[in-house]
């Protein structure tokens, strides 16, 4: 998965799609329940999470799983 992609995604798209994220998710802030319907980009700015950790964090994720 390409590092834009991973972005682009919603958050509860990135949960379904790798339950693993979700801790990943948490330790930034960012909420799933309310806020899962924004990109992955959206919800890092929105709630103050570095998005170049978390996008690097969640490529980790993903990569693992794949």
């Amino acid at each position: 998965m390409s590092r834009a992609t991973v972005m682009q995604m919603t958050v509860n798209e990135t949960i379904r799609r790798f339950p693993a994220t979700v801790e990943i998710f948490n330790r930034y802030g960012i909420d799933a329940c309310c806020g899962g319907a924004a990109s992955v980009a959206e919800a890092a700015v929105r709630d103050g999470a570095d998005p170049v950790k978390l996008q690097g964090e969640l490529l980790s994720v993903i990569g693992a799983a794949a």
